[in-house]
């Protein structure tokens, strides 16, 4: 600790100094979130699919993941999503359009065993995937 009758400023430039090693703050003020982001900072996005795929899990767990390759309205960014619960790969062609949202990883990361998959599929041609799923909606023909 800085002592004697100049020690304010010592102890301000340390605090300086310090605060750099701290990741949510550095991220902040080096804007980084919005460098890498594909969608720019927005909670949603909106894009055309490319192709369905499958992805394996990663280890302990086995298993194939349904996800889709989107190109984003906005920016023409790459990226691939996932498609929640069971069957919700059925309701999604290709060359439809998608409404999707990040997964609620940590620090924009992925969910679980999923790897390196970000965002979950919302919305199919503007209608609710889950609506889709349960059968109370039809999908509209584009």
């Amino acid at each position: 600790m800085g002592r004697g009758e100049f020690a304010g400023r010592d102890l301000r430039r340390r605090r300086q100094k310090l605060k750099w090693l701290k990741k949510t703050w550095k991220r902040k003020k080096l804007r980084l979130k919005d460098k890498y982001d594909p969608i720019e900072g927005s909670p949603q996005a909106r894009g055309i699919v490319l192709e369905k795929k499958t992805l394996e899990q990663k280890q302990p767990h086995s298993g194939l993941i349904k996800c889709v390759k989107v190109q984003i309205i906005k920016n023409g960014k790459v990226v691939t999503v996932f498609a929640p619960r069971d069957k919700a790969i059925n309701f999604i062609d290709e060359h439809d359009e998608v409404t999707f949202e990040g997964m609620g990883g940590s620090q924009r990361g992925q969910m679980g065993s999923i790897p390196g998959v970000t965002f979950r599929v919302t919305k199919v041609n503007g209608v609710d995937l889950h609506m889709l799923r349960k059968g109370r909606k039809e999908k509209p023909k584009r």
